[in-house]
């Protein structure tokens, strides 16, 4: 069964259920979408291909296989989407990010907890708060923390029957004031555990619990005249307040709140995220995605939401957007707050994502400006290498290429300012000249090119480069002076062996530099040239022979076999055909002697 009826026959049974769908190719699955009836989302990939743009219609090109899976609501499909988005990373699906992990600040699962920085969260019981996107966000809290609270930081298992032995004895950190001791019962548990629990809760984001608690301890030590242990107090306040001065303070109203903004242009979308906890930002973080199937702005942001929020662990029930967007998620509200506080958040959000956009485009367009003073540079110097008259802003190099005189073919290539022109390439086939005669060929796709271009008024290269010797640039010469143009263009041929450069009348070849800038760019341009025609060559002589066998077939003409040389490329792709598809192709008739003939004999 061919492919086309394979897909039809799969579209066709496909359940009218929610569900995830995956696209298949060659080499393994290349989009993973969700739908609420399955079957009619991807019945309309293949029914409305006059409403996709060409990505969309790349896509569907290239699949072979269709997948499904069936789930229970919407909101299950959204999440088993980006599951297995994330596992494959098919390349029509939008991507987040870039595998790279973020670290996580651990109190570890032991007596006397230690606080570390982990990339790695394990199921083991210990207490883990992050990710943090920002490495030194996370290094600037930590020192706080260790700042404030004499913690261990030895790896001891201090287990009461291993103090009570008297296994430990207390470090340098305990002689500079930086521990208590734990390892020798100089601190009690319950007192280490106080510490661990005004830790925990300034991880969170409140700030609150820890600091009532030293103006607590300063005003006891001030009521008991203990003026230095009160001013120990008054400093570690001071620095929680100046921490939280550094934070982004929003409101003291708001309490848990995700807010996500979008904008983007043609290529990309640019997202913020802004993670609210107890009326501080405690996290941001803002990211570029590049469009695959020139996706909207909604689907894009619906994607980071659900990823963005299982990758920063986020347990907030209140979305804010700055886009309408609806979410089949249970217990969470989105909105798009108008004024207050929110709108406030909101607009800082986008201000961050707006800020990315214009670095990102800023960046590419000066990035635009050093390729063009770099081939700007190239072709000065390739001006200066070969001595000529004007900047070579436009070059173009012709190839020959048969194989044993066979289905003679040229091509030419044409860089404008140092990048290839891909539509002004052009095929040859020889039309004037019988056997493998690179010299008249030569000649005669040379006089084409530019009699064509003289009678259509456009304007010549300001270079012509020949892959070849002077034998070949002997007759490009001639094919130009023929016209009449010889003289006002410049003309030289590159010989392969080495590298050799040859002017029209001079016996003696010009060397440039091997490390050469202008040379890499004749090489580039004579191998792109050797390409096009090889490519061109290898399509025509397999079309002689598609043909020759078609026509071979008694009732298959030339005309019929030319028809189906130019839309199916291989008498395999045709022999896949099914009866019905050859008769709108070329007849009842015609048709059913081609399809006997697949079936009945062995065509490869």
């Amino acid at each position: 069964m061919p492919a086309n009826e394979k897909l039809k026959n799969k579209i066709a049974h496909l359940p009218h259920k929610p569900g995830i769908y995956k696209f298949f190719d060659e080499q393994g699955i290349i989009y993973v979408g969700k739908a609420i009836d399955i079957r009619k989302r991807v019945s309309s990939y293949f029914n409305r291909s006059a409403q996709h743009n060409k990505k969309t219609l790349k896509l569907v090109s290239q699949i072979q296989d269709i997948a499904f899976t069936i789930v229970d609501t919407e909101a299950d499909a959204l999440l088993l989407e980006n599951n297995l988005i994330k596992q494959y990373q098919p390349k029509y699906n939008i991507l987040l990010k870039d595998g790279k992990t973020y670290p996580y600040i651990c109190i570890v699962n032991e007596r006397f907890p230690r606080l570390i920085s982990t990339r790695n969260k394990l199921n083991d019981g210990s207490r883990y708060f992050g990710p943090y996107p920002n490495v030194t966000t996370m290094n600037v809290l930590l020192e706080l923390i260790r700042t404030l609270y004499p913690l261990r930081t030895c790896t001891y298992n201090l287990s009461p029957e291993n103090v009570a032995a008297g296994k430990f004895k207390v470090c340098l950190e305990y002689h500079i004031g930086n521990c208590k001791g734990p390892c020798e019962a100089l601190v009690e548990e319950t007192t280490y555990n106080q510490y661990i629990s005004q830790i925990k809760n300034i991880l969170s984001g409140n700030l609150f619990v820890a600091k009532n608690h030293f103006k607590e301890q300063m005003a006891a030590a001030a009521a008991d005249y203990q003026f230095e242990l009160a001013h120990q107090y008054k400093q570690k306040l001071d620095m929680l307040d100046d921490f939280q001065a550094k934070s982004t303070v929003v409101s003291n109203t708001l309490t848990n709140i995700d807010v996500f903004t979008i904008t983007s242009n043609e290529a990309c979308a640019f997202i913020n995220y802004l993670k609210v906890m107890n009326g501080s930002i405690i996290l941001t973080q803002s990211l570029e995605i590049q469009k695959k199937l020139d996706e909207e702005d909604t689907e894009i942001l619906a994607s980071a939401i659900v990823q963005l929020r299982q990758e920063f662990e986020s347990t907030s029930r209140e979305v804010i957007t700055n886009i309408e967007l609806s979410l089949p998620l249970d217990n969470l509200t989105i909105s798009q707050p108008q004024i207050g506080d929110k709108r406030k958040l909101l607009n800082l959000s986008l201000k961050n994502a707006m800020y990315l956009r214009k670095e990102r485009e800023g960046r590419q367009e000066k990035n635009r400006g050093l390729n063009e003073q770099r081939e700007l540079r190239v072709l000065e110097t390739l001006k200066k290498d070969l001595q000529l008259t004007e900047l070579p802003r436009q070059i173009e190099c012709f190839d020959n290429s048969n194989f044993q005189g066979d289905n003679p073919v040229a091509s030419m290539v044409c860089f404008r300012n140092g990048r290839p022109s891909k539509k002004d390439y052009r095929h040859f086939n020889i039309k004037t000249v019988v056997g493998p005669n690179d010299f008249e060929s030569m000649y005669e796709i040379v006089s084409r090119r530019y009699k064509r271009l003289l009678e259509e008024e456009k304007p010549l290269p300001q270079l012509i480069v020949i892959d070849g010797g002077k034998g070949q640039l002997g007759m490009a010469v001639k094919a130009l002076k023929d016209l009449g143009v010889y003289g006002k263009v410049a003309v030289i041929g590159i010989a392969k062996r080495l590298e050799e450069i040859f002017y029209p009348g001079d016996s003696l070849p010009l060397y440039i530099d091997k490390k050469s800038e202008s040379l890499k760019l004749i090489q580039r341009l004579r191998n792109e040239a050797h390409r096009f025609a090889i490519t061109f060559h290898r399509s025509k002589r397999d079309a002689g022979t598609l043909k020759t066998e078609l026509t071979a077939i008694k009732g298959i003409g030339p005309t019929t076999a030319e028809a189906l040389l130019l839309k199916y490329k291989s008498v395999k792709k045709l022999k896949e055909l099914s009866l019905e598809e050859l008769t709108q192709e070329i007849g009842q008739a015609k048709a059913g002697i081609l399809h006997r003939y697949f079936h009945a004999s062995k065509v490869a």
